[in-house]
């Protein structure tokens, strides 16, 4: 088995997590068929239901059991005692990542360094009103305060075509210095301006930064996981969320598999985001993610008025 041959542990981590990402996929796709999604209102525009439980008890089990010594940092709070079912527990590898030559950066990179971030069902809200195709699993690996990789898995993808839930599903996985496989990556359309940003968390401070954008065409979608991917695949420049209230394990994933494409994830200021164990959950200064990490990433953070700006240090100093 070429995992056994790997000496590097990143591979390991991502190799490991493309499985575990799919069986939490099945997790989601079982609930849903079950109906009973057993919501818990966590707070305003805050949901949690029955898969992300059990996801996030898939994903993290399977990752202890496989790297006890790395950090893991998930978003939801579980009971302890919660008993794991076996079959949810991953112990694979997807082999085809080691047919890749892991770059220099990550061959000795230490347990200690690295920090997974894990959001088990990214697009909770849109989960529960059946927007089934906003819906991700994501798992993002940071090293030292960096998101370097990254697993997106659409559990529904294709299912407005495909009826069988068994043949639904894709998988998007990404490493700095090595690039991102499971999809066809486009350039988004020239001579125009798509921006993506929230549908259900919209405020007057995002409106009048979409506006001052002047953008032809605006996709108001949930999920971070979902909203980056538009503009991984070429559907849109920029995902524009100039608003605290995104948390890192919503951006991890997505910012790894960008990096590895040549975008950039920013929040407002232009300031690169910290992964560290012991950083603050929440993104305060909110999110901008581009196709291109040069050209289009300063001309959307040009747009960002001093108001937005100050909008946004406001809400960070009074949390």
């Amino acid at each position: 088995m070429l995992w056994k041959m790997s000496n590097s542990l990143v591979l390991k981590i991502i190799s490991s997590s493309i499985n575990i990402s799919k069986q939490a996929g099945v997790i989601v796709r079982d609930v849903m068929k079950t109906g009973e999604l057993a919501v818990v209102d966590k707070g305003i525009n805050d949901l949690q239901t029955e898969a992300d439980r059990r996801a996030q008890n898939c994903i993290i089990t399977s990752l202890s059991k496989q790297f006890p010594k790395i950090a893991i940092i998930g978003e939801e709070t579980l009971d302890p005692n919660d008993k794991i079912d076996d079959k949810w527990i991953v112990s694979t590898f997807d082999e085809s990542v080691f047919a890749h030559k892991c770059p220099d950066d990550w061959l000795n990179v230490a347990d200690e360094d690295i920090v997974v971030w894990v959001d088990p069902l990214d697009g909770t809200s849109e989960y529960t009103q059946g927007l089934l195709d906003h819906v991700t699993v994501l798992i993002g690996v940071s090293v030292k305060g960096h998101a370097i990789g990254g697993i997106i898995h659409q559990p529904f993808y294709n299912y407005k075509e495909e009826t069988d839930y068994s043949k639904l599903g894709r998988t998007i996985w990404g490493l700095v210095g090595l690039g991102a496989f499971g999809f066809q990556h486009k350039q988004p359309p020239e001579g125009k301006v798509i921006v993506t940003t929230t549908r259900s968390h919209s405020s007057p401070t995002i409106n009048a930064a979409i506006e001052a954008i002047k953008p032809d065409e605006v996709l108001r979608v949930g999920g971070a996981g979902h909203k980056v991917l538009l503009v991984i695949e070429g559907k849109a420049h920029a995902y524009v969320f100039p608003s605290r209230g995104c948390k890192k394990w919503d951006t991890c994933a997505p910012e790894g598999v960008l990096n590895a494409l040549g975008g950039r994830l920013t929040d407002v200021f232009g300031n690169d985001l910290r992964y560290e164990r012991d950083v603050n959950h929440t993104n305060e200064l909110g999110v901008l993610a581009t196709h291109d990490a040069i050209t289009a990433h300063s001309f959307f953070l040009s747009k960002f008025s001093d108001d937005v700006k100050a909008s946004l240090l406001s809400a960070q100093k009074s949390n």
